[in-house]
């Protein structure tokens, strides 16, 4: 039998962790994070890591190896979380992946695309003007010149979304155009699984989750990153609110709204992506009918 390696993805707040632990436990293997902002050792509270005593539960990978000063990329993540697999299929037939980053977890299953040159001055140009205009500006650009990456693209990530507008204007084509049919062959079999609930559900979920990490103490821990709030690891929702409260830009009251707001949206954004990936097996949040469709696929 070929290796498996099972990925579990979804929306933001759905409950992937849990799930994903149940697995591996089951299955006695250890989890490759698939989110581009629990693997900065800075970031706890405002990215809903795991537990400490999850992560001692199960073995983790990407779980915070860097630091928010070190810029790491789709094409890094596909690196090392093809050698992190291959690595646990030393030990074990079954892997898990878990997160919801997607260009992360499309990366790891077909590779990418290979995207033309840019234009250097065109690049230059773009930081200039976000590092004076900040996201409003990237916002904005995005919306006139790439609406196919506004409506789908991650919104929240300064680092895509400069990448996304540099395309756009060197080639006059959305990056997502160079999002091409053709996939990578992985050397082992890959069994997606979608995390899902109804929205009213969900969102109930993600409201209740930020009243909870608010009193973990996340205006504390934003407190403390708000030096370097201009790094792209922190230009996220969670902190990005909190960052204009500091400012004095709006309420504390205001910023939470916001926070839950934004995550409302980028829940939204997850579910467009993925709901793209007719390899997913769309489930509920339930640990025995998840393992039911494993076993099936397996």
């Amino acid at each position: 039998m070929k290796k498996t390696c099972i990925i579990v993805t979804g929306p933001t707040a759905v409950g992937k962790t849990p799930i994903a632990i149940a697995i591996a436990q089951h299955f006695s293997t250890k989890i490759i994070s698939a989110d581009s902002r629990q693997c900065y050792k800075e970031l706890n509270i405002g990215v809903a890591k795991p537990s400490p005593e999850e992560l001692k539960s199960v073995h983790h990978y990407f779980i915070d190896n860097l630091s928010v000063h070190e810029d790491f990329s789709a094409a890094n993540f596909e690196s090392y979380a093809l050698k992190a697999v291959n690595e646990i299929f030393l030990e074990n037939d079954i892997a898990v992946m878990v997160g919801g980053t997607g260009l992360y977890i499309k990366a790891f299953s077909d590779g990418l695309d290979e995207i033309p040159a840019v234009d250097e001055l065109i690049r230059k140009g773009i930081i200039k003007n976000y590092e004076e205009n900040g996201m409003a500006f990237l916002e904005e650009a995005i919306k006139i010149n790439d609406p196919s990456f506004y409506k789908t693209g991650e919104m929240q990530n300064p680092q895509r979304m400069i990448r996304a507008l540099e395309v756009q204007l060197s080639t006059g084509r959305s990056i997502t155009t160079f999002q091409s049919k053709i996939k990578k062959q992985r050397d082992f079999n890959i069994i997606k699984i979608g995390l899902e609930l109804p929205r009213t559900i969900l969102y109930q979920r993600i409201n209740e989750r930020v009243d909870k990490m608010i009193d973990a103490g996340l205006v504390n821990e934003a407190t403390d990153l708000f030096p370097y709030k201009k790094l792209n690891a922190l230009q996220t929702v969670g902190y990005r609110e909190l960052f204009d409260y500091f400012d004095n830009k709006t309420s504390l009251q205001r910023a939470i709204e916001l926070v839950k707001q934004n995550t409302r949206h980028y829940a939204k954004r997850q579910m467009t992506w993925f709901k793209k990936d007719e390899a997913i097996a769309w489930c509920p949040h339930e640990k025995e009918e998840v393992l039911r469709i494993i076993n099936e696929k397996m």
